[in-house]
């Protein structure tokens, strides 16, 4: 029998290759870029940040993104997460740029006070994608321009990031993901005028 006060030798995977601080800097930036898009709830993306901290080697870190879709292209180095894992990555590969910016979203014209947004035919705005939930946001109106509200939806609401739970002020340039599906806030030139005289 060992000794139990010997100190623990380096956990090491099957390709024995360990994890540099580049290639798990890289790893959390994926799965922050993940969380804002909707694809990771919070307890998930806090839990596999955590994970990302303690591992040692590559396979580690190919494992907490085996299961998020689309591989990136850093520098033209093509990532394949389940398959290749972090062997392309190095420390002086350039950050992704998105080939396009998000649609816009427009608020709604007019003085209707709420604005539904799903899957559903009977939403104003119909996302017709399988991550968005039959009724899954609401915009509504108050004082000071628009609320965004998640309806309950499966997959989430998410403003600049952050998860939607309870009615939250929402703005033109602000990023806004129903599900997988993202969009830029726009304005219309006629939201909330000014009334005479206030």
């Amino acid at each position: 029998m060992g000794d139990p006060y010997a100190p623990a030798r380096p956990i090491r995977g099957q390709d024995g290759v360990r994890v540099s601080d580049a290639e798990r800097d890289e790893a959390i930036s994926q799965l922050r870029e993940r969380f804002a898009e909707g694809r990771l709830t919070q307890d998930t993306f806090i839990h596999r940040v955590e994970a990302a901290l303690r591992a040692r080697d590559r396979r580690d870190l190919a494992q907490l993104l085996a299961d998020l879709p689309s591989p990136r292209r850093l520098g033209g180095t093509l990532l394949a997460y389940g398959q290749r894992g972090w062997a392309a990555v190095t420390s002086g590969l350039p950050r992704a740029v998105p080939a396009t910016p998000p649609p816009v979203l427009m608020f709604p014209a007019g003085d209707r006070p709420r604005f539904t947004i799903g899957r559903d035919a009977g939403c104003d705005l119909v996302l017709a994608d399988p991550s968005v939930s039959r009724w899954h946001a609401a915009l509504k109106r108050c004082a000071s321009g628009w609320l965004l509200d998640d309806l309950g939806s499966t997959n989430g609401t998410w403003l600049n990031g952050w998860r939607v739970r309870e009615p939250v002020p929402i703005r033109p340039d602000d990023q806004v993901s129903f599900g997988a599906m993202t969009f830029m806030v726009g304005a219309r030139t006629t939201l909330a005028a000014p009334s005479a005289g206030g």
